[in-house]
């Protein structure tokens, strides 16, 4: 069995046609079914059912997919770990950031940055539902979102901080004044809040439901940027963790009280992934950073 009859296997896996998996690939079709049947042969199983011009993956072949992908992965971590010995020179780091942590990354990059002009950044925005999704298949070598408990077994967890959640409302408006609020004041204003799939809207809508209060959510949207734009009208208010409106402008955070209204940043990776040396000397700068 040989490394690149996994990769052609895997694409053909992507693709499900062997001519577009070739010219992906750049061989010949021929090439690909022959490497591919030599690798059915040596398993002793059928990968694809072949029908007409189309293929399926057979339930072995879906078994194997992952193994498969693993080997994949462990080869190219080999292959990172060798390049980091070169005094980082070259590479390329790929982290998944919650916008909400956006200030923590960008310090800590200007850092780098400084030091390692040489590394290729890749800084990824989305919810932590998207951000999950990016590493459990690799494509991330680190994210930064805020995360209550350690929930899964297969990845590394490291608190960074605590913020507390918090109305957020135009610098404008007469709540500026307040020190902390309550859910059931805040239930009463109008609200415009991040859409269902960012993780602090889940926190805060939990909070809502068992405290019984049904807020007056009369916008939501999936754009943070944006969604603070429309609070600075001074016509909505929202709910976002303080840190969230750091170095902003024409805002005013209120905590909120209760108990459970914080939220924890975490970095969160894989356990089982070779961290490259990139990673590990940028996740300390951050951590350094933060102190």
């Amino acid at each position: 069995m040989e490394l690149r009859q996994l990769k052609y296997f895997l694409k053909a896996k992507e693709l499900l046609n062997f001519t577009e998996a070739a010219t992906a690939l750049y061989i010949s079709q021929s090439t690909l079914s022959q490497q591919i049947k030599q690798l059915e042969d040596e398993l002793q199983v059928l990968l694809f059912n072949r029908i007409g011009k189309r293929i399926t993956l057979t339930e072995a072949g879906a078994l194997f997919a992952v193994y498969a992908q693993q080997s994949v992965k462990k080869a190219s971590d080999g292959l990172e770990l060798l390049k980091d010995l070169n005094n980082l020179e070259t590479g390329k780091v790929a982290i998944g950031v919650t916008y909400a942590l956006r200030h923590v990354v960008t310090k800590a990059l200007i850092l780098f940055s400084s030091d390692y002009p040489k590394i290729h950044f890749e800084i990824i925005f989305g919810t932590s539902q998207e951000l999950i999704h990016k590493l459990n298949h690799f494509q991330l070598d680190v994210i930064l979102t805020f995360e209550e408990i350690a929930s899964e077994a297969h990845f590394k967890y490291l608190e960074l901080f605590t913020s507390p959640m918090a109305l957020v409302t135009s610098s404008e408006t007469s709540l500026k004044n307040k020190k902390t609020i309550s859910l059931e004041e805040i239930s009463t204003l109008p609200l415009a809040m991040p859409a269902g799939g960012f993780s602090t809207t889940q926190f805060i809508s939990k909070a809502f439901e068992k405290s019984n209060l049904h807020p007056k959510v009369t916008i939501e949207i999936n754009d943070i940027p944006t969604l603070l734009e429309l609070i600075k009208t001074g016509k909505w208010h929202t709910i976002l963790t303080k840190t969230t409106i750091e170095n902003e402008k024409d805002l005013y955070a209120i905590p909120i009280s209760g108990k459970n209204m914080t939220r924890t940043a975490m970095l969160i990776s894989l356990k089982e992934v070779y961290e490259k040396k990139a990673v590990t000397v940028f996740l300390k700068m951050l951590v350094e950073n933060l102190k």
